[in-house]
């Protein structure tokens, strides 16, 4: 399912690390997903926004639930995508990998902490950035970059193989134009 292909996307906030072929007859069959660092994805280190915490991860053997369940629905992961270091802030802003470019203003943020999926998905990278939410890091860069960003109620999306913040706020969520 995985095949290995290097692309970088540096400013736009994603790093294209293969594809990932989801289920060829679900619902989003045709849809990609640029998943959030924040995310297992089977085959890469999660490095929750930081450089020398993704040397020290493992390389993960499964995805995160919500990777799966986009994987089963159909969608291919075209890449992990860039986010604020630890998810601690909603500008968007990593002095590590730089600041992902916000296509709808360029010359402003684009809203943190799920900067890279939202960056993606507003510059056309892919058509589903999947997110975390805790305190608005998927409706603030939703807003930002021109683009809907659902948070659901908490626990409805299971948080399985996603690094916690806050684990009594943390909810998983998307982006899409």
């Amino acid at each position: 399912r995985f095949l290995h292909w290097i692309f970088t996307e540096w400013s736009l906030g994603v790093v294209v690390v293969g594809w990932m072929q989801g289920n060829k007859d679900g619902p989003l069959k045709g849809l990609t997903v640029a998943v959030k660092d924040i995310f297992d994805l089977a085959g890469t280190k999660t490095g929750f926004g930081h450089p020398q915490w993704r040397e020290q991860q493992r390389v993960s053997q499964s995805s995160a639930w919500a990777v799966r369940a986009l994987l089963d629905s159909g969608a291919t992961v075209v890449g992990k995508s860039f986010m604020d270091e630890f998810a601690w802030s909603l500008f968007g802003v990593n002095v590590h990998y730089g600041t992902p470019v916000n296509p709808a203003a360029p010359d402003r943020v684009p809203g943190g902490s799920s900067s890279g999926s939202a960056s993606a998905v507003a510059a056309e990278l892919a058509s589903i950035g999947l997110g975390s939410d805790t305190g608005g890091s998927v409706r603030v860069p939703a807003s930002y970059c021109g683009l809907y960003g659902i948070r659901p109620t908490h626990a409805a999306v299971s948080t399985e193989g996603a690094l916690p913040l806050a684990p009594s706020f943390d909810t998983v969520g998307w982006l899409t134009r």
